[in-house]
């Protein structure tokens, strides 16, 4: 890689991590390969530079700087220190602001970091001071698009029965309950689709779960369809106990929206007819 037109925010994406609470966040180790150090000595002034300009700015260092150094073997049962950190993205942004702008992708770095930190800012205000409706349509069309590339991927680990393979997410996300169960309580029929019938944190909670499993897959290069299902019921479960821990409420406690999502798209085109 040694024209900027090779870069894209791919080289960016690629090493970025997400909790299991759905926050983003990339290792100092990984970036800096990225970045073209070779040196962790030498990336590290540039991460003290980046920590000042943090502390400078009034924030918090260890929000966006995280201390993850462990010890890694080096032979002869020796081990050693390994240093490195866990970034937010407010952190890469102010770390490839301070790299070495003659490396062309360190210059690509910065204006990816600020366009997408800045993105990301207005996108969270946008969504946050929308009603519960164009939450639930914006939310509905992720879960759609992100629907797609999943069942992509679960053919690809071997998924041929993806009524069953989806089965498996609801039942491990709704304490047991299948899709034809959790119908039946928010008083569907079987024509209906149970995602155009949840609120925007239901909707939520099932977008999280989708990225996560669809993520694993891959991750774990599964190539059968009982491995996948298994992925599938384990990431839903595990989503289910990020909310049991942080205190929210489980999805099959959330309330079933009046009007579906094909109502309200309905309405939406009826105000725009109308003006």
């Amino acid at each position: 890689m040694n024209k900027i037109t090779e870069y894209s925010t791919t080289i960016f994406e690629s090493i970025k991590h997400i909790t299991e609470k759905g926050n983003e966040y990339w290792y100092a180790r990984e970036l800096m390969q990225v970045l073209e150090y070779t040196r962790w000595g030498n990336f590290e002034k540039v991460i003290e530079k980046a920590k000042l300009a943090c502390e400078l700015s009034e924030n918090i260092i260890i929000d966006h700087f995280a201390d993850v150094s462990k010890m890694v073997a080096i032979g002869s049962n020796a081990k050693r220190k390994q240093d490195d950190y866990k970034l937010s993205r407010y952190a890469c942004y102010l770390i490839v602001q301070n790299a070495d702008s003659r490396k062309k992708v360190v210059a690509f770095g910065q204006t990816y970091f600020a366009v997408q930190t800045r993105k990301q800012e207005i996108t969270e205000e946008y969504f946050n001071s929308l009603d519960e409706n164009k939450k639930r349509l914006i939310t509905r069309k992720q879960t759609i698009d992100k629907n797609k590339t999943l069942y992509k991927t679960a053919k690809d680990s071997g998924v041929q029965n993806y009524g069953k393979f989806t089965n498996y997410c609801y039942q491990g996300l709704y304490g047991g309950e299948n899709a034809k169960q959790i119908s039946k309580r928010k008083g569907l029929t079987d024509k209906d689709e149970i995602l155009d019938y949840m609120g925007s944190e239901e909707l939520a909670d099932n977008l999280f779960r989708i990225v996560q499993t669809e993520a694993k897959l891959k991750k774990e290069n599964i190539n059968n369809e009982h491995d996948a299902n298994m992925t599938h019921y384990k990431v839903g479960k595990e989503v289910r106990e990020t909310i049991k821990r942080l205190g929210g409420t489980l999805p099959e406690n959330l309330p079933t929206p009046e009007k579906s999502i094909t109502q309200i798209r309905l309405d939406e085109l009826k105000k725009i007819e109308n003006k």
